[in-house]
């Protein structure tokens, strides 16, 4: 079974989030394939059911960011799934605004989530998908930039990459991570809103 890990924060206040792009995606998916997140046995809430014909368990901690590796770590404990079953989501400053790079392995990028389950772990060789939100405007705190939610200027392109993310997850489960890696990891980011018919 492929666990697939929103990484974001828990709470109103992180509601929206630049931090929070991993747990918009989850819900997404979640939304779409009829999947129903309830309460799981730990510090996260999850749901299992089938996208691309596949079994899939969709997660989202509820550890808080920096602490996300003990409630990914405890999902698979219950699930008896290695790290290479994960596909992890998360928020990437380092990527042109909407930009997806999705990879098998590598290190935190500087991003707390992933050195978080990096180190509960012990490897970083497990999948993850990044979702580019820019770099913060010269003066602005980076921490400040990422808990900030986005703004409505920001939409359009924010939505065109949760919709491009959630297809990426359904082609990773449908055509495996070499096919999917070509593809997505070689478009542009996008410029306006999704298209509602390219999306189906």
């Amino acid at each position: 079974m492929k666990t697939v890990v929103g990484l974001g924060n828990p709470g109103r206040k992180y509601e929206g989030s630049r931090h929070n792009a991993g747990f918009e995606v989850v819900a997404r998916l979640a939304q779409e394939s009829g999947i129903r997140l309830g309460a799981g046995r730990g510090d996260f809430v999850n749901g299992v059911g089938r996208i691309a014909d596949r079994p899939v368990r969709l997660v989202m901690p509820l550890t808080y960011m920096n602490d996300s590796g003990h409630a990914v770590a405890a999902v698979l404990r219950e699930t008896a799934c290695e790290p290479s079953d994960l596909l992890v989501i998360c928020d990437d400053v380092h990527l042109e605004p909407g930009q997806l790079r999705l990879r098998r392995s590598g290190s935190d990028g500087g991003h707390n989530g992933l050195t978080s389950i990096i180190g509960i772990l012990g490897t970083e060789d497990f999948p993850r998908l990044r979702l580019g939100v820019g770099e913060p405007p010269d003066g602005v705190d980076r921490v400040d930039y990422v808990l900030d939610r986005f703004r409505d200027d920001e939409l359009p392109w924010v939505e065109r990459m949760i919709v491009d993310a959630v297809r990426a997850v359904d082609s990773t489960l449908r055509e495996g991570m070499d096919r999917t890696m070509s593809i997505v990891n070689r478009r542009t980011a996008p410029s306006g809103p999704a298209d509602p018919e390219e999306a189906q």
